[in-house]
């Protein structure tokens, strides 16, 4: 059976809720393996290190021992196997489209917001064992990104949707990464009142359900 090699953090959540919108289930359609990364097991266990050597979690580990890592084509792979119901969209100008939304927030807000809690109040965290920018760096990139959030909150409007007029894997991304942040003590900055009411509304789904769980 297929098995996700999952952990806390929006990556990882992304990719269950993912799983969880397209009717998959923990158990029957799928294992799930946790690992606790603020303990950094995922990098020091060498059964995992083996199937990502990298060290990074997620890890979908297929049947016939394939291991797929990052979460968005793992989600690609997902989409593939399981076309039903579509989240990429379902001719080359929709996948395009949801694409685009999805490559611009996670150049423009995930990199730079990731970055920034890396230096600032994950530093205690990340710094033992991987390269952070300084304090001060952090906390520009940081500023970067809350003004990038603001962008999108402008994009965004009065609807719930980035692309094609109903839920994708751009408006999961947004989603994941913007309930990462409240589970670290972040908020969304002033301004985007249009992205506080688009994570209300989506926290309806019951895919959403995995954010309040306990691990």
């Amino acid at each position: 059976m297929t098995t996700l090699h999952s952990s806390l953090g929006p990556n990882p959540r992304l990719v269950r809720m993912f799983l969880a919108e397209k009717g998959l289930k923990e158990g029957s359609d799928f294992t799930r393996v946790h690992y606790d990364i603020i303990t950094g097991e995922n990098r020091q266990s060498a059964e995992y290190l083996e199937k990502n050597p990298h060290g990074t979690i997620p890890t979908l580990e297929l049947d016939d021992g394939t291991c797929l890592t990052e979460s968005w084509p793992i989600c690609e792979f997902i989409e593939e196997k399981h076309p039903s119901p579509n989240l990429f969209g379902e001719t080359p100008a929709e996948r395009a489209e949801v694409r685009k939304w999805a490559r611009l927030f996670d150049q423009e807000v995930v990199v730079p917001m990731t970055m920034g809690f890396r230096a600032g109040g994950g530093r205690p965290m990340f710094e033992p064992r991987m390269p952070v920018v300084s304090p001060d760096a952090g906390a520009e990139l940081s500023a970067m990104s809350d003004e990038k959030w603001r962008d999108f909150d402008a994009v965004l409007g009065d609807g719930n949707h980035f692309a094609l007029d109903r839920f994708t894997f751009a408006d999961l991304l947004v989603f994941c990464f913007a309930n990462f942040g409240f589970t670290v003590g972040w908020k969304l900055p002033e301004g985007t009142d249009n992205l506080a009411r688009f994570v209300d509304h989506h926290n309806g789904r019951t895919s959403a359900g995995i954010w309040q769980e306990a691990e």
